[in-house]
């Protein structure tokens, strides 16, 4: 019984990982522009498929996998110039549609030039499974876990203690203030759907080995990470990553214990339970207006 439940502990922090980093995402772009970006998960999306691309072009796995992360950060740089700064001033509806609007774009061209089929990617190092207590998992799920920890603890450093960090933290507290003191708000703002991209194609190309990736791989990834966000609390990063590693667990001991068919319904039976009696998400604060 212990072996099963590390099992599915495994499992569900694997994969739960991934969910995190889609919410850190969020949490990037929101902190900075008060945007939610629905396009969140087609980053996640094509860091995987790109990779699955260049590789299947004969380009060594590693330079392939930096190959991927560069050109969707590109992508995510592309988005904020070609379709956010445009509307700048828009209300947050019309910004919100338009990341829809990204990323059914995105999702089709990846479709009509890549194709329908799923991918996956070789293991970083090796498919033989690694045993622990009587459960067993692929050498993959370290790596996933090891990435996630490094990414959250450089964006620790990065937010705490870098110049260029506290500017976009000064940017989320208050846009009008930041931009008197001198900082380049638009900057920020680019800067943070670049960073999104990245932290989302790094999520998608340590998933794909274990997962395989798709098209239309990045709706679901996107849904589970906008819950992690939730979860966590909207605008708290570290909380997002928390909220993620919550819904992943959660997923596999359902899926595990109850019914596979309702292993996506799990986490967000309980997301809603957690809303009814703390809006705020686990790690939010709640907001006080005085009037």
């Amino acid at each position: 019984m212990f072996s099963s439940y590390l099992q599915y502990l495994i499992s569900g922090l694997t994969v739960g990982a991934t969910y995190g980093l889609t919410g850190l995402g969020f949490t990037i772009i929101f902190n900075t522009t008060g945007i939610i970006n629905f396009a969140q998960g087609e980053f996640v999306m094509l860091g995987g498929m790109l990779a699955v691309f260049l590789y299947a072009s004969g380009i060594p796995l590693p330079l392939a996998l930096l190959g991927a992360i560069v050109a969707t950060t590109i992508v995510g740089a592309l988005m904020e110039r070609l379709t956010i700064r445009p509307v700048k001033g828009g209300s947050s509806i019309q910004l919100i549609i338009i990341t829809i609007g990204v990323s059914i774009v995105i999702r089709g061209i990846v479709m009509l030039t890549l194709g329908k089929d799923t991918f996956a990617l070789p293991h970083f190092s090796g498919e033989t499974p690694i045993a622990l207590a009587g459960a067993s998992f692929m050498p993959q799920s370290v790596w996933i876990l090891a990435i996630t920890g490094l990414i959250l603890a450089a964006l620790r450093y990065f937010f705490k203690r870098t110049l260029f960090g506290k500017a976009m933290l000064a940017c989320s507290f208050d846009r009008k203030a930041a931009y008197l003191v001198g900082v380049s708000v638009e900057r920020m703002v680019l800067f943070s759907f670049m960073l999104s991209a990245f932290v989302g194609a790094v999520g998608g190309i340590i998933l794909a080995p274990l997962t395989l990736t798709s098209y239309d791989r990045g709706i679901m990834l996107g849904l589970k990470g906008f819950a992690a966000c939730i979860l966590g609390g909207l605008g708290n990063p570290f909380g997002a990553a928390a909220g993620g590693l919550i819904i992943g667990v959660l997923e596999s001991f359902g899926a595990g214990l109850i019914s596979s068919g309702y292993k996506d319904a799990f986490a967000f039976i309980v997301l809603l339970l957690l809303l009814f009696v703390k809006p705020s998400g686990l790690f939010g604060r709640a907001q006080v207006k005085r009037v």
